[in-house]
């Protein structure tokens, strides 16, 4: 932990974890304060995990969340009424401890001089001039006065991001580009469905933000707040403004866990578990396992509706749990049922005669439409909802002794909230050329953009390429339009050792990378697996975010 004080009674720290709760106890402290919204990211804790710890270590714990780089007057007021109350001493605590900090400093506007909040928050490593300056201007940020400048800012630090500012200096080396992200560790997200079946250590699949940036790229080390592309700005957490020629906007989706009523209480115990978080993964291999063992039981693997981050995810872990069972000699004893929103098993109809065979060897019973709507943990119920032809909805209660949960998906809220979103969020671009149907210095790829192909690694490795050109283009450095033809792959892991490797593009037509000689891609194949399990992984790290397009290259407009 890194525990900062900023006075007698009060600390914060970075994001705590219900593991780190005993030792906040043992420091000392009698209350925590979270402002960290559940959700902001793949590796988070929800504030009900942290809370039963804290609660069971007699502390205190209380939620006052605040949007990074949206904290309030009104919630530095609640934040000082809540210390007025609390016990002490407390501990706050956010993703870095930057909105803690600033809801204190609200918090103390009227009874502290400023350079005497200003010195405490320096003291703890925290710079608060934009705070300062929001509160000089009523709340407001005047976009007019930036802090930083740079001729391309790109938004996520993810596959996305990093391979396109990659292609960028391909092509252009010395191009001043910037990368604005939060986080500390980028994760190899393809290598988490191989964590949950035991096959990958999940710490492979991780490596430091730092580590994988481009040479000569600015790292930003924050979080978006909002956009102003009518004036090219982009406001970061503390109110601080950076402008920037051309934007990137790649930041990934958010997952809602609680869009799922109780699935936060119980995530990662009682059987309860999701490949869709870091942490989570590991917990998954370790129900498949306590399933043999038990010698049976029932398994459900849930499918919310679409768009979802690699639609194939969910089926994958339920065919390589399946494919142990098997193994172990008991899978005729697992109940497997497999609840998808959506109508058919798989969005490309060439991929499922396949897929069906293995859905009947593994016994797996199919059930279309429903959607997981709430989870029971402590009496291992999930109940699905599905709609009726009359336009009613029917309940169904299920027991499991496993349940893999995906959560509902949508981009992220300063994407959704902004001017560059469709109706629906995303971000709202030409689906070919991927540059926003408005603004023309604005560019999105990845999850987060509003085109309707697999919001996948593999597409954002195709993507990037195309915007680093059409981007260039924008520029006068280059000339023409690429195009990117919606191409995307998943990677079906049926069982250990074979894959169906399915690649479509727009519009679902199958556009296979080799010879149907050498990987017949509508049928299992060893070779896929050795694709999915040796080649895939250190083309990711070693091409992919190198701007190396194997592969990759751009298809010019005629």
């Amino acid at each position: 932990m890194d525990i900062r004080p900023l006075t007698d009674t009060l600390s914060v720290s970075p994001q705590l974890t219900a593991a780190n709760i005993e030792a906040v106890r043992a420091a000392g402290f009698q209350a925590i304060v979270c402002n960290r919204p559940d959700g902001e990211g793949a590796d988070q804790p929800s504030f009900d995990e942290i809370a039963r710890a804290a609660q069971a270590a007699g502390l205190q714990a209380h939620y006052l969340p605040a949007e990074s780089g949206k904290v309030t007057d009104a919630q530095g007021t609640a934040f000082g009424t809540l210390m007025d109350q609390l016990p002490k001493p407390v501990l706050a605590f956010c993703r870095t401890g930057t909105r803690s900090t600033t809801m204190w400093a609200l918090s103390q506007a009227d009874s502290l001089p400023l350079p005497q909040i200003l010195e405490t928050a320096a003291r703890a490593g925290f710079d608060l001039k934009g705070v300062v300056r929001r509160i000089a201007n009523g709340g407001k940020t005047p976009v007019e006065v930036a802090d930083a400048t740079h001729a391309v800012v790109i938004v996520g630090g993810g596959a996305a991001g990093i391979a396109v500012a990659s292609s960028l200096l391909a092509r252009q080396p010395g191009l001043d580009i910037a990368i604005i992200d939060p986080a500390d560790v980028h994760y190899y997200q393809p290598g988490w469905t191989l964590v949950g079946a035991g096959v990958f250590d999940a710490a492979s699949t991780a490596r430091t933000l730092a580590s994988v940036l481009p040479p000569g790229v600015h790292w930003l080390k924050a979080a978006v707040a909002a956009f102003e592309p009518e004036r090219n700005a982009v406001v970061l957490d503390g109110c601080r403004v950076v402008k920037y020629e051309q934007l990137v906007i790649c930041p990934g989706l958010k997952l809602d866990w609680k869009g799922i009523e109780g699935l936060t209480d119980t995530l990662g115990r009682r059987g309860v578990t999701s490949n869709y978080r870091y942490d989570l993964a590991p917990y998954t291999w370790e129900l498949v396992q306590q399933l043999a063992r038990a010698k049976g039981g029932r398994a459900i693997f849930s499918q919310p509706p679409m768009p979802i981050k690699c639609a194939g995810a969910p089926q994958k872990a339920m065919y390589l749990s399946a494919d142990h069972w098997r193994s172990a000699g008991v899978l005729s004893a697992v109940d497997i049922q497999f609840c998808n929103a959506g109508a058919v098993l798989f969005g490309v109809a060439d991929y499922v005669p396949a897929l069906m065979e293995y859905v009947q060897a593994y016994g797996i019973h199919l059930n279309f439409g429903e959607t997981l709507v709430a989870v029971d943990g402590p009496a291992r119920r999930a109940t699905f909802s599905r709609a009726l032809p009359d336009g009613t909805n029917e309940r169904t209660v299920r027991e499991f002794d496993m349940l893999h949960a995906v959560p509902p998906q949508k981009a992220p809220d300063f994407v959704r909230v902004s001017s560059l979103a469709d109706a629906a969020g995303w971000v709202d671009v030409d689906p070919a050329t991927l540059r926003h149907k408005k603004f023309a210095n604005v560019f999105a790829l990845g999850d987060a953009a509003n085109t309707s192909n697999a919001k996948t690694a593999a597409a954002a490795r195709k993507q990037a390429p195309v915007v680093a050109h059409n981007l260039l283009a924008t520029r006068g450095t280059a000339k023409g339009d690429a195009q990117y033809d919606g191409y995307g792959s998943c990677p079906l892991t049926v069982e250990r050792g074979k894959i169906v490797l399915a690649e479509f593009t727009y519009g679902g037509k199958v556009a296979p990378s080799f010879p149907k000689w050498l990987i017949d891609g509508t049928r299992p194949s060893s070779l896929a697996w050795l694709l999915k399990e040796r080649i895939l992984p250190p083309l990711y790290w070693d091409g992919m975010l190198k701007g190396r397009e194997w592969m990759a290259q751009p298809e010019m407009v005629d």
